[in-house]
């Protein structure tokens, strides 16, 4: 199962590229990190918004001590727009294009340059003075066919009283080779269906949420960044906030939801330990934690949903549009 892929996309930089690094970190810090940061951001974004779909399947929140414990899949959608980036040589201080032209749409973490995209990077050689080097460009994890970046947890939820109810979701740690990530998050619904004087006469509910999410992620990049030094790796911290009002049916078998929210998110990534720069062939520097690059997402959503409940299974499938349209299917075993 792919859990969070967009931790994985965080390494694309350098696992698909890797003396590309030393290179871009030769050229400057300053380009190394503006070129990070417009390259991952697609995968941020997008990772943020699968995130938060499938808080919820009903606005009718369970009385107390009714609980549901669900298995969900969610999946951002990614356009072709996604896919790339305007690089302009005009806002680097040591990158050209090799084949000429000053601006030219290159590969995100998303997507993937077909055909290859070399950029000459100018950097400064205590001898020899100033030099020039051909890298090609890091490409992403997508191609034309690959429009989907999925995430997937666990879910509880638990009635209280007053017309509340809480949620958690979360991923367990999980550690594969270099990869370890984990994520939490916890929600709280409100019923608001009695504050309305039709609430005895329509079968709908009302309710609003608050929601929140954490993820961690580290990649150890001593195995794979070509780059000579100690302690190396990706770091990745997450947090998101979502903001719903929804309606639902409240029908016996079949129902529907749909409702307006709104996301907040931050994706932050650092690359981190002492990295042996080589700037030409007798000469090099270490470079100590070069750079963060972070994401912000803030956007509103529309969502519309259906649940199925067959005694103590439910099931439910729901579509997000948004900055990312997303959709989700969730496994539902509940009690009242």
């Amino acid at each position: 199962m792919k859990f969070l892929v967009f931790v994985f996309c965080i390494m694309a930089l350098t696992a698909k590229a890797q003396n590309d690094i030393d290179v871009l970190l030769a050229g400057g810090i300053e380009d190394a990190q503006r070129f990070a940061n417009d390259y991952l951001a697609p995968g941020s974004n997008a990772a943020i918004h699968s995130m938060n779909a499938n808080w919820f399947n009903s606005a009718k929140v369970k009385p107390l001590g009714g609980f549901e414990i669900s298995v969900i899949a969610n999946a951002s959608i990614i356009k072709d727009e996604h896919k790339n980036f305007n690089l302009n040589t005009a806002d680097y201080n040591n990158v050209q294009f090799a084949q000429g032209g000053t601006s030219q749409m290159v590969s995100s973490v998303l997507g993937e340059n077909n055909p290859a995209i070399f950029v000459e990077i100018e950097y400064d050689n205590s001898l020899f003075g100033s030099q020039t080097a051909e890298v090609e460009l890091p490409e992403g994890i997508g191609s034309s066919s690959a429009n989907l970046l999925p995430t997937a947890f666990i879910q509880g939820a638990l009635g209280l009283s007053s017309g509340l109810e809480i949620k958690a979701r979360f991923v367990p740690k999980v550690e594969m080779d270099d990869v370890s990530l984990s994520m939490y998050g916890a929600g709280l619904q409100m019923e608001i269906t009695d504050w309305f004087p039709t609430s005895k006469i329509w079968p709908v509910a009302v309710s609003g949420l608050i929601a929140y999410n954490h993820l961690d992620g580290s990649y150890n990049l001593m195995e794979s960044s070509g780059v000579e030094g100690k302690n190396q790796r990706l770091e990745n911290n997450t947090n998101t906030w979502l903001f719903q009002m929804l309606a639902s049916t409240k029908l016996p078998v079949i129902n529907f939801y749909g409702g307006f929210g709104y996301i907040k998110g931050k994706s932050e990534s650092e690359l981190l330990g002492n990295y042996r720069v080589t700037n030409g062939f007798l000469t090099t520097e270490t470079i100590v934690n070069p750079f963060s690059v972070s994401s912000d997402v803030s956007a509103v959503r529309a969502t519309i949903g259906t649940k199925l409940k067959l005694g103590f299974i439910r099931l439910n499938a729901e579509y997000h549009l948004s900055e990312f349209n997303a959709f989700s299917v969730g496994i539902n075993l509940g009690f009242r």
